[in-house]
């Protein structure tokens, strides 16, 4: 195989470029989809037997077990299409836009359409799939720790955030690394929409010159970089944070 490095050499400030992107989509997505998943996950525990929120609770567990079926029910890559080309022009629109109008959501569209629309596709995701990571660490706590909470007085966000999240969080740590992996790599797809992350590149390079090995096989090496430090991360927390007779 004729292997042609000066390829990789001439793109090599696009490769970074890539590598940088899909960083930082990658880490903005964890981080939003780790918020938006801990506040469904929650949602879906919660309970009121009486009361004027009964009601109100039930329509929103509702509503957050269909974002969760939806989310993990259908291809992350129709997912993006429908975030880029459907929902966000009815958002941020010069002149009728629902949320974003005017000179501001022109300079988004134009400036930071991919990146934004790529950003909310890969956080929704993770959310839906990180809310059932919550969902399960929080159930796996024996419900006699919070009665013992609430018998100490601790309402029901101090029970949670003193006596259960902590423990729970020591259990959900590796499904919540096996996700930020997948996410890493899932990134990918948003080059789909003119993002120029790692894919983009290798596919502007494989466009220019018609040659497939030298791209694809350096991309596939920086992904393999990327994941392996990112499973050493969450190994190394998991030994920090692992419950001492575990040890």
């Amino acid at each position: 195989m004729d292997f042609r490095w000066s390829i990789i050499q001439g793109y090599a400030p696009l490769f970074a470029k890539g590598v940088l992107m899909t960083l930082q989509v990658s880490l903005i997505s964890i981080l939003i989809g780790t918020v938006i998943g801990l506040l469904v996950g929650m949602l879906r525990l919660a309970e009121v037997q009486h009361g004027p929120w009964k009601w109100p609770l039930k329509s929103m567990r509702w509503l957050a077990g269909f974002y969760v079926a939806f989310f993990r029910g259908t291809p992350l890559f129709v997912q993006i299409m429908l975030i880029h080309f459907a929902v966000m022009p009815v958002l941020v629109q010069q002149e009728h836009g629902l949320l974003i109008t005017g000179e501001l959501a022109r300079t988004i569209k134009q400036d930071y359409g991919a990146f934004l629309s790529g950003t909310v596709a890969l956080s929704l995701n993770a959310g839906a799939y990180i809310s059932e990571i919550f969902r399960a660490g929080i159930q796996s706590i024996e419900r006699g720790q919070s009665y013992a909470a609430a018998s100490l007085g601790m309402n029901y966000g101090l029970t949670m955030r003193y006596v259960v999240l902590p423990q729970a969080f020591r259990r959900m740590l590796p499904p919540l690394g096996n996700e930020a992996i997948t996410l890493l790599k899932d990134s990918s797809l948003v080059s789909a929409i003119g993002l120029a992350e790692l894919a983009y590149a290798a596919r502007t390079v494989a466009g220019t010159y018609a040659r497939y090995w030298e791209p694809y096989i350096t991309i596939s090496v920086l992904y393999f970089s990327m994941t392996i430090c990112l499973a050493l991360v969450v190994a190394r927390l998991e030994s920090k944070y692992s419950a001492p007779h575990r040890r």
